[in-house]
């Protein structure tokens, strides 16, 4: 699918802070029952709406786009997806079919399945074919496990700080890419760390209110649902550290699915994998690859086109499926 055409297949919920577990129950199924229908659910100062996507809604007189991809798992060749690359290609070519190249790709974790060098090998060549500039990382889980990272770090992550934490400016937008999976135990909440926290408040405290931030990591920085590991334990300490902006977008992966939250002036978004999906939350005895039908792979894989135009203090997040 491309701009202009109807997002299908996402998986985005309606979510309140009532329930502990972080995601209302009652919402999730009911939007559950809309997959399939062209129907983007948003939360917006609490209230629900929803919206079929078309050309007027995908960034038109946009400053500048950039794309977020996620959970390629390169090396991964399990019966939920024996072809992770072929599917990492149909993400390319949805990116390169843009009326407009994005100005750069973020991409958030997970980019191997065992972090051997051959994969990253691999992800890397593969997305030198995208027609953009830049792609920005930050690590999964799954791109730490036999070095706690050390091979990330220099093949990707040379110029970042600490673990793989950095930021940098673009047209007026600050980025901040954090890294919440190294102090992890498996099925574990995300990890930010004292010293991480302590340099985020350092690169925040001289902008003013008006910049627009967009924060990207892999575990998202909510929870989503804690049972399966799926949140940050301290989390709450950075994003005290975000509220005070007017305008705050925070892109992770992780759970190989689009889920929506809006909290004040935060908007948090996840994105769908390139390789396999997993189970929605409580849907299943734990988190993990998920198998479908192979005719309905393409509509649960997808990627997340961002379009941002100066002085609306908003961006346009706009989900693709790879159907």
């Amino acid at each position: 699918m491309g701009k202009g055409e109807i997002n299908m297949n996402t998986q985005d919920t309606i979510l309140h802070n009532d329930n502990p577990d972080g995601i209302d129950r009652r919402g999730f199924l009911k939007c559950m029952a809309w997959a399939g229908t062209g129907v983007l659910w948003t939360v917006s100062g609490g209230l629900l709406s929803s919206k079929v996507l078309g050309a007027t809604t995908e960034g038109a007189g946009a400053d500048f786009t950039f794309a977020q991809i996620s959970d390629s798992h390169i090396g991964f060749n399990k019966d939920a997806n024996k072809d992770v690359i072929g599917t990492l290609h149909k993400a390319i070519a949805k990116i390169n079919a843009l009326p407009k190249a994005p100005d750069f790709i973020l991409h958030t974790g997970d980019l191997t399945h065992l972090s051997e060098a051959e994969e990253f090998d691999a992800l890397e060549q593969n997305l030198k074919m995208i027609r953009t500039g830049e792609v920005f990382y930050v690590p999964g889980e799954h791109d730490v496990l036999s070095d706690n990272g050390a091979l990330y770090r220099e093949r990707f992550a040379r110029k970042s700080l600490g673990s793989g934490w950095y930021s940098f400016d673009h047209k007026g937008v600050h980025f901040v890419g954090l890294v919440n999976v190294v102090e992890t135990h498996e099925g574990g909440l995300g990890v930010l760390g004292r010293a991480q926290l302590e340099w985020l408040q350092k690169d925040l405290a001289p902008l003013p209110t008006s910049t627009p931030i967009v924060v990207f990591a892999h575990i998202p920085l909510w929870a989503v649902y804690p049972q399966w590991g799926w949140g940050t334990d301290d989390a709450e300490q950075a994003l005290g550290y975000l509220r005070r902006f007017g305008s705050v977008t925070v892109l992770n992966g992780h759970i190989h699915q689009t889920v929506k939250k809006v909290e004040g002036n935060i908007t948090f978004h996840t994105a769908m994998s390139t390789a396999f999906p997993q189970p929605a939350p409580g849907t299943a005895p734990k988190a993990g690859p998920l198998k479908v039908e192979a005719a309905r792979l393409t509509s649960v894989l997808g990627i997340t086109d961002v379009s941002y135009v100066e002085g609306s203090h908003t961006l346009a997040v706009v989900d693709s499926t790879l159907a």
